[in-house]
């Protein structure tokens, strides 16, 4: 049975390490996990039963804009409508907010359309990593 819970605890760390790793996340250590997920205004912590299966989280100002990252769900557990789950929470959670941003990773842009995104005709980006600057950017 899938459990949603809407809080960060530092007990679940390792745990969201694994899940970012089963799909090649490999640049989360502990530290930069509990960081990014104190600096969360929102998160989601997907359990089955006591094992971390998914997470997502989101930035916000609280009044007009909010960005959803780090929508992952662990390998074995995808396909299960887990993502669009977590989406709707975060969403539900942001309702008051007048813009959403999300930046999807390749080949799930399909789910967030079905959830109401659109793509963005002015949105741009900086990205460091140069893999990843030539998979987003044009």
């Amino acid at each position: 049975m899938y459990t949603f819970e809407r809080e960060f605890k530092s007990e679940n760390i390792d745990s969201i390490k694994v899940v970012y790793e089963s799909v090649g996340w490999l640049g989360h250590d502990n530290e930069k996990i509990e960081k990014i997920f104190l600096n969360s205004s929102h998160v989601v912590i997907v359990k089955n039963y006591d094992e971390v299966i998914a997470v997502a989280r989101a930035l916000s100002d609280g009044v007009f804009n909010a960005a959803i990252y780090d929508v992952v769900v662990k390998k074995t557990y995808q396909q299960k409508g887990i993502s669009r789950k977590m989406i709707e929470i975060l969403l539900e959670d942001l309702k008051q907010i007048s813009c959403i941003h999300l930046i999807s990773t390749t080949g799930n842009e399909e789910l967030y359309r079905k959830l109401g995104f659109k793509k963005l005709k002015t949105g741009m980006a900086i990205y460091k990593s140069i893999k990843l600057d030539s998979e987003y950017t044009e």
